[in-house]
């Protein structure tokens, strides 16, 4: 079961694409974004977060900051980072223990009989260390609803 509004954070240590340990800690204070999206040069992941990249400027407005997670390696989220022109950190959940932590892991992915992937799920995490927002979608294939995470975090 993913983690409900209203919840404390699990916190979380993971590696971003610049070799550096990024933890939940880092963002007390702020609002953050946190997006788990399933695995990187994927149609729908590169979707999400390009749009997440175009429209930037809307969650600096509102003081939120962003990160995405997934289970595939620093050294993979790099280049899919530098591809896609991603300004956002993207972290490595390789072990799986965020994934776990906030209740978004396939024990088995729909596709490719893959087990232990992220699904696709966002959660607004306030300047406090609690969930305001939560989303995990139903299908890979759908992406978050940008329009409700905006206004929740223009209302925090």
């Amino acid at each position: 079961m993913s983690v409900e509004k209203g919840t404390v954070a699990p916190s979380f240590s993971l590696y971003n694409i610049d070799k550096q340990e990024v933890k939940l800690s880092d963002y007390k204070g702020k609002n953050l974004l946190i997006l788990f999206f399933p695995l990187a040069f994927t149609g729908v992941c590169t979707t999400e977060l390009c749009t997440i990249r175009d429209d930037i400027g809307t969650y600096s407005n509102v003081d939120a900051d962003v990160v995405a997670i997934s289970v595939d390696s620093l050294f993979t989220l790099e280049v899919f980072a530098q591809q896609q022109n991603l300004s956002f950190p993207l972290l490595s959940d390789f072990n799986k223990e965020a994934s776990e932590a906030y209740g978004v892991l396939y024990d088995e992915f729909p596709a490719f009989g893959m087990k232990g992937v992220s699904k696709r799920a966002a959660f607004i995490v306030d300047k406090e260390g609690k969930i305001q927002y939560s989303e995990v979608c139903d299908s890979p294939g759908d992406l978050p609803n940008f329009e409700a995470i905006k206004e929740t975090l223009a209302s925090l």
